[in-house]
């Protein structure tokens, strides 16, 4: 199975669709507004694949099934694609097992942020404050670690590359049209939230927590695999010539084929509480510490429909932990439910009005109301910049309460394997996620607080033990 995760950008060209072997890349938001395109070279479109027309200088480097980096890693498939990386699978021909290669852009502009902080969060002389509701001490097992960094130089320019312990695939992806077993989501929402506890504990927000940044290791048999049986278990790379749409021939900066990216998991249903204990929550190219540094809301790059309502109301003003609290909320309810919460492909208009709908309107914060309310007053606002409420007809959304029973209740019924929430538990349930999901940011639930909730302690964190 493909997604249709490409970026939103749409060329009206032939479209060259890939085989079936793949299913969704771990693209969580191309960023391409960070580069300039040259408009003088376009590509037929490849459905599931990274933007061609990124491959320039600046941007992305060219790779090919079997390369050889850093004179030790051999490129076996592909993994992923960002609007600031590619991610590959490497076979290490010096240790003898699998890595996952993240090669980044090489744009002047793109600081080395994530191999910096992953380290300071890995170092235990940074901010050696555990989190005080968390009941794994081993928290910082849940986040990636560095095994090597080294630099590739290329047509496009130098480029960062550093290599991690590849995992299967993405909670998205596991869930896709899918139910975690009842234990299981328990677990895995307690074992996200210890992460973030982890995080937070450490200085810093993460700032992008969605499903597609949460995956889970491969099994520790996988490295046994050559790679001549890995080809036998997971197939050949999913390749598809790349072509110009002018028809002229490719230059160096574009490799010859894009390559599918692989998934190497399994469906949410078959998900057990082992493989819960590796949780990894992943990509921290939008983390920050706020004692140190300032990210306002206008620059909060989280999906739109993940996204704080402070981060859209408040656009100058710097986001901190509660943004991340926001977001974690949205994540446990998509992992308890498969549905998410609010619509993940509307206008931020439409989606502020869907919060409203679901939290209520008597929580929405007066000192946003006018702004929200707001008639012919856009010569105070730059167009867009500020959610303004729908004037034509819409939907409106169920309360919260009934959204549990329509979004996540009425699937598990239909899918008895998967469980349902009794009663009391889902009292629990919604009182967690109304604290987290609370407009004012100052009012939201800490990590503490979340891990200290009725919830956490009587039905997910027990699962974890």
């Amino acid at each position: 199975m493909k997604s249709g995760l490409i970026a939103n950008f749409k060329i009206k060209l032939l479209c060259v669709f890939s085989a079936s072997r793949r299913v969704a890349s771990r693209c969580s938001r191309p960023h391409f507004s960070t580069m300039s395109l040259n408009p003088s070279i376009e590509y037929q479109w490849i459905d599931g694949v990274e933007r061609l027309e990124l491959y320039q200088s600046a941007g992305y480097h060219p790779v090919m099934i079997n390369d050889m980096l850093h004179n030790r890693y051999r490129i076996v498939d592909k993994l992923g694609f960002g609007g600031y990386s590619t991610i590959w699978l490497a076979r290490d021909e010096t240790a003898k097992h699998y890595v996952a290669v993240k090669i980044g852009i090489s744009s002047p502009a793109l600081p080395r942020r994530e191999p910096e902080i992953l380290r300071a969060l890995h170092d235990s002389r940074s901010n050696p404050q555990p989190p005080r509701a968390a009941p794994d001490a081993d928290a910082c097992t849940a986040l990636p670690a560095i095994i090597d960094a080294f630099d590739v130089s290329g047509p496009n320019g130098t480029h960062a590359c550093y290599t991690l312990t590849p995992a299967q695939g993405s909670l998205k992806e596991a869930s896709f049209s899918r139910l975690f077993p009842i234990k299981v989501a328990r677990a895995l929402a307690a074992k996200l939230a210890t992460a973030v506890a982890f995080i937070h504990s450490r200085g810093f927000v993460h700032g992008d927590i969605h499903l597609r940044n949460v995956l889970v290791e491969l099994p520790s048999t996988f490295d046994e695999l050559s790679v001549q049986e890995f080809r036998g278990k997971y197939g050949e790379p999913d390749t598809v010539p790349i072509t110009r749409v002018d028809g002229q021939p490719l230059t160096l900066n574009v490799p010859a084929q894009a390559v599918v990216p692989l998934y190497l998991g399994k469906k949410a249903q078959e998900f057990t509480l082992a493989d819960t204990h590796g949780l990894l929550l992943s990509d921290f190219g939008e983390a920050f510490s706020p004692a140190t540094e300032q990210r306002l809301g206008r620059d909060c790059n989280i999906p739109l429909a993940k996204r704080a309502p402070e981060a859209l109301f408040e656009p100058n003003e710097p986001l901190s932990y509660p943004s991340d609290i926001w977001s974690l909320g949205t994540a446990i309810w998509e992992i308890l439910g498969m549905k998410f919460i609010f619509s993940e492909s509307e206008t931020q208009d439409e989606i502020v009005a869907q919060q409203i709908d679901v939290l209520g309107s008597h929580n929405f914060p007066e000192r946003w109301r006018k702004q929200w309310e707001r008639l012919g007053e856009e010569q105070k606002y730059a167009k867009g910049a500020i959610p303004q409420r729908p004037t034509s007809d819409r939907d409106t959304w169920p309360s919260l309460e009934i959204a549990f029973e329509e979004f996540v209740q009425e699937y598990r019924r239909k899918r008895e394997a998967a469980g349902t929430f009794e009663e009391e538990e889902t009292r629990a349930i919604l009182e967690l996620v109304r604290g987290m999901l609370r407009f004012r940011p100052e009012e939201r639930l800490t990590i503490d607080e979340v891990l200290r909730s009725e919830w956490m302690v009587k039905w997910a964190l027990p699962q974890l033990e």
